[in-house]
């Protein structure tokens, strides 16, 4: 739906673009010019010039210009805006729990790893990359028509490691390495049960410290071991991941209940849309089994979120 809207807006951005220009150069002169008959020609018959409101009238453009000429200004800044500074994006799942629950709206900056146009996506602006610890939105390998978030843990060359819900990274190598850096655990500190929204039985929520950055992360109590298809068809053992170049390997910080990396491989650099940096509206949508409102509705705002980064 995203790309489909990127285009729509395009389309509209050009066509309103194409009025607004049309307008200010050829058709607003021409109205005047055709007021400027009409009162001469009024004078000349009856010696009476037009009223005020008749050569406004004149003047005025037609109903489907004045509309186009009027929002033109708005839907460009907004394509200006939404393709190259911000995006809001909401959140569909519980994947990114506790850092991020569903309902809530961020914000996505899409300067930070270079400018893209807006239909074909072809970067013309290059900028960073991805860090350790970045919560990325991407269009999804398997289906770029759908946006996904997660958090980067693998970079180009790293070998990454997730056995018994404890995460090791080895860095790639450089060549000025004389000798490959060691595989690194990530600390999880376990702070206790989870009791925060949408919490489930079992939830234990931890502060995983990866380099520079912390953030939280749940993991459920039993160990319940997943066996990813996509690696085991490459190859590699279930659990160990080797990063290819210009491609990213992410989880979800809920990891017993997210689709991510581990089952469907990496992130190309191509694919990714932004770094999220913060939430700007947050819905709660708990209801009922028996309430009469559909389930788009929200029930309340979580407050104490809005304006929280990421």
């Amino acid at each position: 739906m995203a790309v489909y809207f990127s285009i729509i807006l395009v389309i509209i951005t050009l066509l309103t673009g194409l009025v607004w220009f049309a307008d200010k150069l050829y058709l607003a002169p021409q109205r005047k010019l055709k007021a400027q008959a009409a009162q001469a020609a009024a004078k000349q018959l009856s010696a009476v010039a037009l009223t005020t409101e008749a050569l406004d009238t004149l003047i005025e453009p037609s109903p489907l210009v004045d509309t186009a000429v009027q929002i033109f200004p708005v839907i460009a800044f907004v394509l200006v805006l939404r393709s190259f500074l911000y995006e809001p994006f909401q959140i569909p799942s519980g994947s990114m729990m506790p850092t991020l629950l569903d309902g809530d709206f961020i914000l996505v900056n899409k300067f930070n790893y270079g400018l893209k146009d807006p239909v074909f996506r072809e970067k013309f602006v290059e900028n960073s990359l991805p860090e350790h610890g970045d919560v990325v939105v991407f269009k999804y390998p398997e289906d770029t028509r759908v946006d996904y978030i997660k958090r980067v843990v693998g970079l180009p060359g790293d070998r990454i490691i997730y056995r018994n819900k404890s995460l090791y990274i080895q860095r790639a190598c450089k060549d000025s390495d004389e000798k490959c850096p060691d595989f690194i655990q990530i600390e999880q500190r376990l702070e206790g049960q989870y009791k925060g929204p949408d919490a489930e039985f079992g939830m234990s929520e931890f502060e995983s410290k990866m380099f520079n950055g912390s953030h939280q992360v749940l993991n459920n109590d039993p160990i319940r071991p997943r066996v990813s298809r996509y690696f085991r068809q490459a190859g590699t053992a279930a659990d160990e991941f080797l990063v290819p170049p210009k491609h990213y390997f992410v989880m979800g910080d809920n990891r017993d209940n997210s689709l991510d990396g581990r089952f469907w491989g990496f992130v190309p650099e191509e694919n990714l849309v932004g770094e999220a940096v913060a939430i700007w509206m947050s819905f709660d949508f708990e209801r009922n089994v028996d309430s009469f409102l559909p389930q788009w509705v929200p029930t309340s705002v979580r407050f104490n979120r809005i304006g929280a980064i990421i």
